[in-house]
């Protein structure tokens, strides 16, 4: 199954600069990031353990990877919350997998969840 998260999350430096400002500024920022994720997961079923293949579509290559990674907090967290996982531990994540492209015109995100046993 996939879902399309249309756009960019924020960055690990994004996260990082507004965390400075003031502690609240980070929890508008993962409150309305976490429901951009819910709401693209909201048909996923729910499924007790699974392993994500994330594809990042990059609007070009200024951002490290790592940098453009920590996104993920975001899409398990809106995993949780749209409950197709029913927490984003060990006993429901198994592997993460990140590819890297690059898509000026229609950066994304997309997600390939699979259930595992």
């Amino acid at each position: 199954m996939k879902i399309t998260i249309p756009g960019t999350l924020p960055t690990m430096n994004e996260i990082i600069d507004v965390c400075k400002k003031h502690w609240a500024k980070y929890y508008d920022m993962k409150t309305i990031n976490t429901y951009v994720v819910k709401f693209a997961a909201k048909n996923l079923p729910h499924m007790k353990r699974i392993n994500l293949t994330i594809h990042w579509y990059c609007k070009d290559k200024r951002q490290d990877k790592d940098n453009i990674m920590a996104g993920t907090k975001f899409i398990l967290d809106g995993l949780k919350e749209a409950g197709v996982i029913e927490n984003d531990g060990w006993k429901q994540i198994g592997d993460i997998n990140n590819r890297f492209y690059v898509d000026k015109e229609n950066p994304r995100i997309e997600v390939e969840v699979e259930e595992i046993a």
